[in-house]
């Protein structure tokens, strides 16, 4: 039997918003696995899926960049060990400088990007002097470049989340998407651009709590399918209430303002890499015994 510690049990009440309890209940039945525990408490209790910005990872800022006409940019993102670092001002200044590498030269390949001269060196160099100067390991992280016939246009709340938006439409338009992406967190545009693997694991967790509710099959169905066209409206950009007027879908909005979204990206810094959590005073207590 695995060992179910408080920092797991922590973590999945954080994924699903349950009681330490229920939690430590559902990691105990299924031996430690999170991913299974957080399946398990989804179809007992109805709890959301967990969303990757909510997790804990490392430290560091999104960069963007695009050219004077709108037709080219990118995101980068940067990372490093602390919060500290990554407000450090020859930090920033190499995050935006390789953004705009990545936009100049149509590159979204770690390596080859790391190659390219810039003021001071390749970017390997300076990025190993930067390690140098500041005493934390510092990473590029992965990095999105956009072309477009359209118009791209960029938000950053604060350094920590970052949104481009290529789209057919007013340059206002654009800034207001771009912050209700960074709100709500859509995972893409539209439904038909929803993996089919996610459409199913949501299909299965919906069957299995409707099928607990005992009504009929062709009810547990009907349910079923609502359940699913309700989350594809939830993760689609088109789908969701628009945050400047929750009474308007934004597929409504593009409508009455004859605008398309092409495409977007969102980084989130950190976003999907597990952040060490050290307990200083276990390792005290620790060393105590030695």
């Amino acid at each position: 039997m695995a060992e179910i510690t408080a920092g797991m049990v922590k973590e999945l009440r954080e994924r699903t918003g349950l009681g330490m309890m229920e939690c430590k209940k559902a990691l105990t039945e299924t031996s430690g696995d999170m991913s299974a525990a957080e399946d398990l408490l989804r179809i007992k209790s109805g709890a959301k899926a967990s969303k990757a910005a909510a997790r804990g990872g490392s430290e560091g800022v999104i960069g963007a960049f695009i050219s004077a006409d709108g037709k080219t940019g990118a995101l980068v993102e940067v990372n490093c060990e602390t919060d500290f670092v990554g407000k450090n001002e020859d930090f920033l200044a190499f995050s935006k400088a390789v953004a705009q590498l990545a936009a100049e030269h149509n590159c979204t390949d770690i390596a080859a990007l790391s190659a390219m001269a810039m003021t001071g060196g390749t970017v390997e160099e300076v990025r190993q002097a930067l390690i140098m100067k500041l005493g934390e390991n510092l990473t590029i992280r992965r990095v999105a470049y956009y072309s477009t016939a359209g118009r791209l246009v960029t938000y950053l709340h604060g350094s920590k989340i970052g949104v481009m938006v290529d789209l057919d439409g007013e340059e206002a338009l654009g800034k207001d998407l771009a912050m209700h992406i960074a709100a709500s967190k859509p995972v893409c545009v539209s439904k038909d651009q929803v993996a089919s693997d996610l459409i199913e694991k949501e299909r299965e967790i919906y069957t299995a709590q409707a099928a607990e509710s005992g009504k009929p099959a062709d009810i547990v169905a009907k349910m079923v399918e609502g359940r699913v066209a309700k989350y594809l409206a939830e993760v689609t950009l088109l789908g969701q209430p628009f945050v400047k007027n929750p009474d308007q879908t934004v597929e409504k909005l593009l409508a009455e303002k004859k605008a398309k979204v092409n495409g977007f990206t969102m980084f989130v810094v950190g976003e999907g890499i597990e952040k060490k959590v050290v307990d200083y005073a276990a390792e005290v207590a620790a060393a105590a015994k030695v």
